[in-house]
């Protein structure tokens, strides 16, 4: 995944990941439409600028793509905190300063999250996202794609004949 999101793909990313299923383009602009009236082909862009950037992957379903994100909102996040702490001169401090200021629920589940890693290995499963799918902490392995890479697997245009998104 390249690059900050702008503001209206941040909310495109949003629908994607509230949703259970892969989105049509038709879909995203449907759940946009009520406060954010947008056309067709500027929530199409979006999308294809998205799996351009690696956000989101797209495979076709007859004329139509459907799109789905290729990380989970909280695995983006997560990814964010580690190049953040990467970022830093100083990890350590950094973290005892997270520590110090995460509430008692946040110790908890840090507290928790540890004591599972270190029991059984770092690729313990632990928790539920909000889509019901485990949470897989620490597992000493990025599940994301490196940057640049193309994570989606459809890195070639659609058959000829018509507009296939």
């Amino acid at each position: 995944m390249r690059g900050r999101l702008g503001e209206l793909e941040a909310t495109v990313m949003d629908v994607l990941w509230r949703s259970t299923a892969p989105c049509r383009v038709r879909d995203v602009r449907a759940e946009l439409a009520p406060g954010r009236p947008l056309a067709y082909t500027t929530v199409m862009t979006v999308l294809d600028n998205l799996h351009r950037k690696g956000w989101v992957q797209r495979e076709l379903d007859g004329r139509a793509y459907l799109y789905r994100p290729v990380a989970s909102r909280e695995e983006v996040t997560a990814r964010a905190l580690r190049d953040l702490l990467d970022s830093s001169e100083d990890a350590e401090a950094v973290l005892l300063h997270f520590v110090r200021s995460a509430s008692e629920r946040e110790s908890e589940l840090l507290r928790d999250a540890l004591a599972a890693t270190e029991s059984s290995g770092r690729g313990t499963s632990i928790g539920t996202e909000s889509s019901g799918r485990g949470t897989s902490i620490g597992t000493g392995s990025d599940p994301l794609p490196p940057a640049g890479a193309d994570p989606s697997g459809y890195d070639q245009d659609p058959p000829a004949g018509g507009d296939a998104r």
